[in-house]
């Protein structure tokens, strides 16, 4: 009689065991703050990555680029960004990358591009719980090789959409062939003072644009002393011309992204409105 009552009572715990199991399994992910996850051999590729409460494959990620001319700069310098996105998209992964920087005897370019692919192959090789559907915001250099990786590398077309704050777009573009720091430039980007046509074309992101290039804001500067207030104009006409949905801000008296805090907040606020919309 006691072995007939052991057998309803093991069952009994059986799908009791495997019901809390199941519960276990089905709780929802914790948020996660990485620090320096190492994405390369080098020292300079590393990605912080902040990841949300209740992830799953659905999750839309951002990415950071940060500024510096190709030759300087890190990605601690946008770090103060991450609790204002945090704020406005507290379901969204937040990735913010570190990468490669231009010396004398290694250009940016394509080392950089390379790197952002690596990011994303790292991204998506782990198992971050996270989807591949991507924002990018960059900043002067940060935003030119978002808009250059978006339009020209990005062959399943998972970015979505780009914030380019001050970004060069256009190396044909006269106004930047005459600016002073115009070789300089060529240099730290491609490794000639000189390039070629071919090579200015290969690196220029409007030359890359089509009809399924991602939705575009931009932002820039009438008194900007490195970049040309003319890219943002020729953005702006190229994306219209191949039917890209985008966003064109100017601001007459503003700098090379050194603006007031009226001015930013104004700009973030684009930012949240244009990624609401189109990640």
């Amino acid at each position: 009689m006691k072995k007939l009552l052991a057998l309803p009572l093991l069952f009994l715990f059986l799908i009791t065991g495997c019901s809390n199991s199941d519960d276990n399994n089905n709780a929802p992910l914790v948020a996660q703050t990485l620090m320096n996850v190492s994405y390369g051999t080098d020292a300079k590729q590393k990605i912080d990555i902040y990841l949300p409460e209740g992830r799953n494959e659905n999750t839309k990620v951002v990415v950071l680029l940060h500024g510096g001319s190709w030759v300087e700069g890190d990605k601690s310098d946008l770090s103060y960004l991450i609790p204002v996105i945090q704020l406005q998209f507290p379901d969204y992964a937040i990735v913010n990358v570190g990468y490669r920087l231009a010396t004398l005897n290694s250009p940016a370019f394509p080392k950089q591009i390379d790197d952002i692919k690596g990011v994303i192959q790292h991204l998506e090789s782990n198992d971050y719980h996270i989807s591949d559907d991507y924002a990018f915001i960059g900043f002067s250099a940060g935003a030119h090789l978002s808009m250059l990786y978006g339009y020209a590398y990005d062959t399943d077309h998972d970015v979505k959409a780009i914030c380019d704050v001050v970004g060069p777009a256009d190396f044909t573009d006269p106004e930047y062939t005459s600016h002073p720091l115009y070789s300089s430039a060529a240099t730290a980007l491609i490794g000639t003072p000189a390039p070629t046509q071919e090579q200015i074309l290969s690196v220029s992101p409007v030359a890359h644009i089509t009809a399924q290039s991602p939705a575009t804001l931009s932002f820039c500067g009438g008194q900007d002393p490195l970049v040309p207030a003319t890219q943002g104009p020729r953005l702006k006409s190229a994306l219209d011309t191949a039917g890209v949905k985008n966003e064109f801000n100017f601001y007459p008296d503003g700098g090379h992204g050194n603006w007031d805090d009226t001015t930013y907040n104004e700009v973030y606020s684009k930012i949240a409105a244009f990624l609401t919309k189109h990640l």
